[in-house]
């Protein structure tokens, strides 16, 4: 099944970065936090993805056209005629079918799956996801939860931590404190799927997704919720990058995937 992926947006809280780089290059453990989103889903089987770009997209154009050199070690023979290369030890070149579709500097969330249409063609259903969050969620087990439910969209529901220590209060006693819990309520973990007539909700470029057709889809009982407690966490400043890159040097919860080089 097609993946598709929002590339386009600025990241503008994560200013340090993306100055330089569109945000889904920002790199986790020497690899751009695109690179894990993908890793994720051809784990689960789908490797055809779809990339809606935008700002600074020939960056990423530029990634996966030199995908095979920047993600090895090699040597190269310049006195070659052909300048030929000899890839060291084991090759990592993912099994993966990529789209690499300019979806406009100034389009919105909306309009970038919109221009991205005639990709999915006839395909019943697609995934959707964002090109800055990590999960371990299993995505074949939201896909046949969205099969069971038979709606327009099914949502990945995730219950965040807060960032902040939350204290109950009595009489102007403390009487507890929890240092950064899990919140009760629950947001939308990003990891979508969508039926094909989800394009019927969007109108052009100027729609965002999370707006309009979102409201008129959970309006219509349309949207589906697929309750996860398991990790997520969305890179959203420097400081959500840096953690990321702490649990990668650990024991990173996302990893669900083994590696093929040791």
């Amino acid at each position: 099944m097609k993946v598709v992926i929002l590339c386009g947006g600025i990241g503008t809280r994560l200013k340090e970065e993306t100055e330089f780089k569109p945000k889904p290059m920002v790199e986790i453990g020497g690899m751009p936090i695109l690179w894990h989103i993908m890793k994720m889903y051809s784990f689960y089987g789908h490797r055809e993805f779809i990339l809606c770009l935008g700002y600074k997209g020939q960056m990423i154009k530029q990634y996966f056209l030199n995908f095979e050199q920047l993600s090895n070690d090699f040597t190269l023979n310049l006195r070659d005629n052909k300048a030929k290369i000899q890839h060291h030890d084991c090759t990592q070149l993912e099994d993966w079918k990529i789209h690499l579709v300019d979806t406009g500097q100034e389009t919105m969330t909306g309009g970038r799956i919109k221009r991205i249409q005639h990709l999915i063609g006839n395909d019943e259903d697609f995934f959707l996801t964002y090109g800055d969050g990590l999960s371990d969620i299993n995505i074949n087990e939201v896909y046949r939860f969205h099969k069971k439910k038979n709606r327009t969209l099914t949502i990945s529901a995730v219950s965040p931590e807060s960032v902040f220590g939350i204290i109950d209060v009595k009489d102007g006693d403390v009487t507890s404190f929890k240092e950064k819990p899990r919140l009760d309520g629950r947001i939308s973990g990003g990891f979508f799927v969508c039926k094909n007539k989800i394009f019927d909700y969007i109108k052009g470029d100027e729609t965002i997704f999370e707006q309009e057709p979102m409201k008129q889809i959970v309006k219509e009982g349309e949207a589906a919720a697929y309750e996860y407690d398991g990790f997520w966490y969305c890179m959203d400043t420097h400081k959500h990058a840096a953690h990321l890159n702490k649990l990668w040097a650990s024991d990173p919860p996302w990893k669900v995937w083994k590696d093929v080089c040791k």
